[in-house]
C-alpha cells in the first residue's frame, strides 16, 4: 500500500475513533479559555477559528473567553503608560484601564470574531459591561509572610467575577452564534474592571454548567516535578500538587479556577498545549488527548484547600 493510502486510512480511523466523543458532547456547553502564543502565531490562529467551527457544526455549543496581556502591554508601551504587575496581575489605573478596554473589546475580541466568522464560525463578541454579563468588584491582594504584618496591596481596576448573566449567553448560543468573551467586567456603579481571563472562564463554566472547562496555555499542561506530563487527576490529588510544591507561578491561579469549576459543576476541565495545532479536537475528539484532564464530580463540595502565596478577597 501507498504513503497516501495508508494516510487515507488512519485519517478515517481518526474519524471513527472521534464518533462516540462527537455524540457525547452533542448539545453540551464547551467553554475555552483562548490566550498565549495560539493568539500570536497565523496559523495557530487560524487552526483555533477552524476547530471552534468543526465543534459549532457538530452540535457543541462552544464559548470562547480571551485574553490579550501582550496585545496590552504593547499599546500601553506605544503610549508611554508605565504597566507594573504584582503576584503576576497586572496594576491598572485609570488610564491603563482605558487601554485595557480598547485593546480587549475594541480589538482583540474583533479580531478573533472575524476570524471565527470567515471559518463559519458565526460569533458575536462580548464585554462585560454588556447586558451586564460579568459582574464584577474590586480585588485586594494580601500578601502574607512570616514576622511581618500582612500587606495589602492596591491593584487599582483589578476585578474579580461575582456573577455571570447566563440568560444573555444561551439567548446568543440558541441563535446559533458563539459567544466570544472579553474579560472585564463591571460593578453595581458602573465602574469598569480587568478581570483575570483565566478567572472569568472558570466563572463562565461554572455558570452555564459546561461539559468541558478548556485553558489553552504555552505549555503541555500540569507538569510532575520530573518534567513529565500528568494525564489524569483528581480533584484532591490536585489539591496535594499545592501542598507539595509541584505547582508554581503561573499554573497556581489556573489550576485555581479549573477546581473552583469542578466544585460548581464542570464535569471536566483540561489546561491543554495551545502551540499545538487543532489542539481542541485532539483533547475532545480523541482516546488519548494532549493535556491534563483534573476531573470533578458533577456535585459535591471540596474539603480542603491549597495553602495561597496571596489571598485575594473583594471589597
Amino acid at each position: 500500500m501507498s504513503a497516501a493510502f495508508e494516510s487515507n486510512v488512519a485519517q478515517a480511523r481518526m474519524l471513527i475513533e472521534s464518533l462516540p466523543y462527537i455524540r457525547q458532547f452533542r448539545g453540551e456547553v464547551v467553554v475555552v479559555k483562548y490566550g498565549g502564543h495560539a493568539m500570536k502565531d497565523e496559523t495557530l490562529k487560524r487552526s483555533f477559528a477552524l476547530n471552534i467551527a468543526l465543534l459549532k457544526y457538530v452540535g457543541v455549543r462552544p464559548v470562547i473567553v480571551h485574553g490579550g496581556g501582550p496585545q496590552i502591554g504593547g499599546m500601553l508601551q506605544q503610549l508611554h503608560i508605565e504597566s507594573s504587575f504584582r503576584e503576576g496581575l497586572r496594576v491598572t489605573d485609570d488610564a491603563t484601564m482605558d487601554v485595557v478596554e480598547m485593546v480587549l473589546v475594541g480589538k482583540v475580541n474583533k479580531e478573533i470574531v472575524s476570524g471565527l466568522n470567515r471559518a463559519g464560525a458565526s460569533a458575536v463578541g462580548l464585554s462585560g459591561k454588556d447586558g451586564q454579563l460579568i459582574r464584577a468588584r474590586k480585588m485586594e491582594m494580601v500578601l502574607t509572610s512570616e514576622n511581618r504584618p500582612p500587606e495589602i496591596i492596591d491593584l487599582g481596576r483589578v476585578g474579580e467575577v461575582m456573577g455571570v448573566d447566563t440568560g444573555l449567553l444561551n439567548l446568543i448560543s440558541r441563535e446559533d452564534y458563539v459567544p466570544v468573551i472579553a474579560p472585564t467586567g463591571v460593578d453595581e456603579e458602573g465602574g469598569t474592571y480587568n478581570i483575570n481571563a483565566d478567572a472569568v472562564a472558570g466563572a463562565v463554566a461554572a455558570a452555564l454548567k459546561a461539559r468541558r472547562l478548556l485553558l489553552l496555555t504555552d505549555v503541555p499542561g500540569i507538569l510532575d516535578r520530573g518534567g513529565q506530563l500528568i494525564k489524569t487527576l483528581s480533584m484532591n490529588e490536585t489539591w496535594e500538587l499545592f501542598a507539595d510544591g509541584t505547582l508554581k507561578g503561573g499554573m497556581i491561579p489556573k489550576v485555581k479556577c479549573c477546581l473552583e469549576a469542578l466544585q460548581e459543576g464542570v464535569e471536566k476541565a483540561m489546561i491543554i498545549d495551545g502551540r499545538v495545532e487543532n489542539c481542541i479536537l485532539l483533547e475532545l475528539f480523541t482516546d488519548a488527548g494532549i493535556g491534563t484532564e483534573i476531573v470533578g464530580p458533577r456535585a459535591g463540595s471540596l474539603r480542603h484547600s491549597p495553602p495561597p502565596q496571596a489571598e485575594y478577597r473583594g471589597r
